[in-house]
C-alpha cells in the first residue's frame, strides 16, 4: 500500500494531546500542507491561521466551553465528560478562514483534510475541528476574529487541531452500507 493510501486508513481523530508545542519545522509544513490544498478555479478562498500561542487557545477554549455550557447542555455534557476542552490540550490550532464565494465551504474542508493528513505524516495527532466556529459566536464573537487576524470578508471555514497524542486509537471502520456501486 503507497503512503497516501497508508495515511487515510491509518488516520484517527485524537482527543488527547501532551500539550508538547511543535517545532516551527512542523507548523510550516503544515501550513504548507494547506496552501498545497485544490480550489475550485484555484481560487484559494481561504485564509490560513496557525495558531501556537498556548494562552491564547487556553484562553479561546475557556471562551468556548462556556457558550457551550450556556447554549447546548448536551454538548456541554460531551465535552466534559472528555475532560471539558474544545481543543483537546492541542498547542497547535491550524485555522482556516474563508471568505464568501460559491466553494469556499468546500474547498476550507479540502484544506483541513490536507493538514490532516499531512499531521499524521508527521506522527502527530489531529482532530479535525468545527466546534472552533463558537469562538466567533456570542458576545466575543468579533473581538476573537480580530485577535486572529481573520481578514476583512472572511469567517471561520474550519479547523484543525495537532499535536503529540497522549496514545494511540484505531481509526474508525469503514462502513460499506454507505456505498453505491453503479456500473
Amino acid at each position: 500500500m503507497n503512503d497516501v493510501l497508508k495515511a487515510i486508513f491509518e488516520r484517527n481523530s485524537c482527543r488527547d494531546f501532551s500539550g508538547e508545542p511543535l517545532t516551527d519545522e512542523q507548523v510550516d509544513l503544515l501550513v504548507k500542507s494547506a496552501l498545497a490544498s485544490p480550489s475550485a478555479m484555484n481560487a484559494m478562498p481561504w485564509h490560513i491561521i496557525a495558531v501556537t500561542d498556548k494562552a491564547m487557545l487556553d484562553e479561546m477554549d475557556a471562551y468556548m466551553y462556556k457558550h457551550i455550557e450556556d447554549t447546548n447542555p448536551d454538548w456541554y455534557n460531551r465535552m466534559k465528560e472528555r475532560g471539558g476542552k474544545i481543543f483537546y490540550n492541542a498547542p497547535c490550532l491550524i485555522l482556516i478562514a474563508k471568505n464568501d464565494s460559491d466553494w469556499a465551504t468546500l474547498d476550507a474542508g479540502i484544506v483541513s483534510q490536507n493538514v490532516a493528513l499531512a499531521a499524521h505524516s508527521l506522527g502527530l495527532g489531529n482532530v479535525i475541528c468545527g466546534m472552533a466556529r463558537l469562538a466567533f459566536e456570542g458576545a466575543k464573537g468579533g473581538e476573537w476574529a480580530k485577535r486572529l487576524q481573520i481578514p476583512e470578508g472572511y469567517t471561520f471555514g474550519m479547523s484543525v487541531c495537532v499535536g503529540k497524542a497522549n496514545k494511540g486509537k484505531d481509526p474508525h471502520e469503514l462502513n460499506h452500507d454507505k456505498v453505491t456501486y453503479i456500473k
